[in-house]
């Protein structure tokens, strides 16, 4: 019988990473996106620093993206069982 390979540790790393993030605060992984966005737009990084701060960006995007649909949803059915009709809004 063989043994499952183990984890490289750059997939420890994002495992950890991606443990990290999914555990932030809505508030906090934003900020930390628009710090990761700043350091990619700035440039002057090594080629696996920018690979790395892009999968870290993507992670809290995924994060922002997901916190923000839970809470629309969450609105939702407030307003629902409040009796109310829920219409959508362009708040842009």
């Amino acid at each position: 019988m063989t043994e499952p390979a183990a984890a490289s540790p750059a997939a420890t790393a994002l495992d950890g990473e991606r443990q990290r993030i999914n555990a932030l605060p809505f508030d906090r992984a934003m900020a930390e996106f628009k710090q990761v966005v700043e350091k990619l737009e700035a440039g002057n990084l090594p080629l696996e620093d920018s690979i790395a701060l892009f999968e870290q960006g993507v992670l809290l995007q995924r994060r922002c993206e997901r916190m923000l649909s839970e809470a629309e949803l969450r609105f939702q059915r407030l307003v629902e069982q409040a009796g109310g009709r829920v219409r959508a809004h362009d708040l842009a």
